[in-house]
């Protein structure tokens, strides 16, 4: 697997609500929808080199998937995780941008 094909399949997507948003104002934080194997420093390495940016810190989430009812019989929505990424002073990430 290449270095190219690793970045791609350790960054899923960013997450983007209010409190993401919020966070990227306030601290200079942003989401990312990451690989259930990947690490902190899979991360920190996927950022740095597909965005061009220096990352501070990493903190790595993992969610659990909700149970629901999908037309009367039970079922789960699977486990995620996220990546907080926090960014050196000055630096952004333009995440809604279409690529």
């Amino acid at each position: 697997m290449s270095s190219n094909e690793k970045i791609f399949s350790v960054l899923l997507a960013p997450r983007i609500s209010e409190k993401t948003a919020r966070l990227q104002e306030l601290s200079n934080q942003y989401v990312f929808e990451v690989s259930t194997v990947a690490t902190k420093a899979d991360v920190k390495a996927a950022i740095e080199k597909l965005f061009d940016v220096k990352v501070e810190a990493v903190n790595v989430v993992n969610v659990k998937g909700k149970s629901k009812n999908f037309r009367n019989r039970a079922g789960r929505r699977g486990d995620w995780r996220k990546a907080y990424v926090r960014l050196a002073e000055g630096q952004s990430i333009d995440v809604t941008a279409k690529a």
